[in-house]
């Protein structure tokens, strides 16, 4: 399902600052070698997470599923001075894709992959993360959530990416589809707990926001 009228979407990509050619380049070499390039954060997604850490001068970043290292850097952009990114991914050969853009990239002495299933990993980090960016297995969500929430700094930000889950959320998810199920659950849980606050957008295939109360 296209949550939004594509000419929607392109009217935002068209006014949001254009990503710079690294960036571009790192969009396209994705699309060349690795599976499933719609799991690329992109232009849009990419500006509004540089944004939303620059916005909080987060100095520690938690970044929970790599992929092809495109949102990894795209937040490196929007660090201050002395600012880092933990990435956590699961898969070694993403994890070896993303570490060659790091190396090339002018942030890779601000980023740090650690390779491994994220919460364990998360387990030996103490924190505080001033922002946490979740996109990995969508039904991993609930315990990502449980295993950052209290190695929050007391302004710390989560955004957690996909929660529109491309409108199969509307109806009751298929039985089958663990995915949506967990995101399902995942929503209804946030809505529900009056320690957090919680804004939904509908930016692209849903960015939820989340903080301590």
């Amino acid at each position: 399902m296209q949550i939004l009228d594509e000419r929607i979407e392109r009217y935002a990509l068209e006014h949001t600052t254009p990503q710079p050619p690294p960036m571009a380049a790192l969009e396209e070499l994705t699309h060349a070698q690795l599976e499933n390039p719609q799991m690329l954060s992109g232009p849009v997604i990419g500006r509004l997470l540089e944004l939303l850490v620059h916005a909080t001068q987060a100095k520690l970043v938690l970044e929970i599923g790599t992929y092809a290292g495109y949102s990894t850097l795209a937040m490196a952009a929007g660090l201050p001075p002395g600012g880092r990114i933990l990435t956590c991914e699961l898969s070694p050969a993403h994890a070896q894709f993303a570490a060659a853009q790091f190396a090339a990239s002018r942030h890779s002495e601000q980023i740090e992959l650690l390779v491994g299933p994220a919460l364990q990993t998360i387990q030996t980090l103490p924190g505080p993360f001033d922002f946490v960016f979740i996109d990995a297995e969508k039904s991993g969500y609930p315990d990502y959530l449980h295993a950052v929430i209290d190695k929050l700094s007391p302004h710390g930000l989560i955004a957690a990416d996909n929660t529109l889950y491309h409108g199969a959320l509307l109806e009751a998810p298929a039985e089958e589809d663990h995915s949506a199920r967990a995101l399902s659950d995942f929503n209804e849980m946030l809505a529900k707990d009056e320690n957090l606050a919680v804004v939904m957008l509908t930016v692209r295939d849903g960015l939820t926001l989340i903080r301590r109360r």
